[in-house]
């Protein structure tokens, strides 16, 4: 294990920031602790977060709550059928400098900290295709220049499900790029009532700051800080493994598992967490808790399985059932002295 390497004093300095992030983000989304906490752990492990529900969740209101609470620059870009990649990343445009035309780079959206891709679904996938290269490198080439996006740059991106007309599948390669992909359910009859008394038409909630640029980058860094166990590294290795066909029993069905970046996402997501929870190392719970939201958009059925009800949540749902935390190990041997 590596030694932690924060103090109290940032510990307490990075739970005090989030729990008044956390505070301010319940009055924007009502009812959704647990979904606020994980896109609060997603931005601390510099991840890319994707969220999917049925319009009029409030998807988009969080994100735009987000933005302010962290008082950084966000831009939106509505995702529909006829987006051209270059609407997002930018073009460059013929001008007259000097008595000669000359092409000038005009940046797009996607030069901001945060940029809302709303219903990215909708586009078509050659536009999808755009945040590839932003998304793994926070840069974009155009005409074979490359631009650098601002730091911290996150995709916070809203699509609708599937099933719903108008809608294109995101390509396996740019679900990979995606940290989290966190479900928006529908809310309860009591959180409707409180909707109802709070909220208006047309009425954003207020939103005060409270986080700047400066404090984000510290908290992200404090949250690399965090100690991870040799034994808990262990454990996110055989449950990525265990994704893949052949290799547990809660595979079966599974025609492609998980990839090392996945195994990466969840150890920087657990850091996170243990960050969160005001811990200086992460645990094997902290790995449990952000595992389905890294892992059900990694793992792709086959067609047997998804005829036979077989879901991605189902097999991660088994995978933590079946894969203990600690390794097994042969009785009289060194690991399990070291397991006692």
């Amino acid at each position: 294990m590596n030694s932690p390497q924060l103090s109290t004093e940032k510990l307490t300095f990075a739970v005090n920031k989030l729990d008044a992030l956390s505070e301010n983000l319940n009055q924007v989304l009502f009812g959704k602790e647990s979904l606020i906490e994980l896109v609060i752990v997603g931005i601390l492990a510099r991840g890319h977060i994707l969220l999917e529900g049925l319009p009029g969740l409030g998807k988009t209101e969080l994100v735009k709550g987000l933005s302010k609470a962290l008082s950084i620059t966000s831009k939106r870009v509505q995702f529909t059928p006829d987006l051209l990649p270059g609407d997002i990343t930018g073009n460059p445009i013929l001008q007259d400098k000097d008595g000669q035309k000359t092409f000038v780079f005009q940046p797009g959206p996607i030069f901001t900290n945060i940029m809302l891709a709303d219903e990215i679904n909708r586009a078509s996938p050659k536009t999808q295709s755009a945040l590839l290269e932003a998304m793994q490198e926070r840069r974009v080439t155009v005409m074979g220049e490359t631009h650098q996006l601002p730091h911290p740059f996150f995709v916070l991106a809203t699509q609708n499900p599937i099933e719903l007309e108008g809608t294109y599948p995101l390509p396996e390669a740019q679900l990979d790029r995606f940290l989290f992909k966190i479900n928006v359910d529908r809310n309860s009859a009591d959180i409707l009532t409180r909707i109802v008394l709070n909220r208006e038409i047309g009425i954003e909630p207020e939103v005060a700051p409270v986080l700047n640029a400066e404090e984000l980058i510290e908290l992200m860094e404090l949250a690399r800080q965090v100690a991870m166990p040799e034994a808990v590294a262990n454990y996110i290795g055989r449950l990525v493994n265990a994704t893949h066909p052949g290799e547990s029993e809660a595979s079966q069905g599974v025609k492609y598992g998980a990839s090392p970046r996945a195994a990466l996402g969840l150890a920087t997501a657990a850091k996170a967490r243990a960050l969160r929870q005001g811990r200086a190392f992460c645990s094997f719970e902290d790995v449990a808790a952000v595992l389905p939201a890294v892992m059900e958009h990694r793992i792709l059925l086959d067609h047997m399985a998804r005829l036979d009800g077989n879901t991605p949540a189902k097999v991660v749902a088994k995978l933590l059932e079946e894969i203990p935390a600690q390794e097994k190990a042969l009785p009289g041997t060194l690991a399990a002295a070291k397991i006692r």
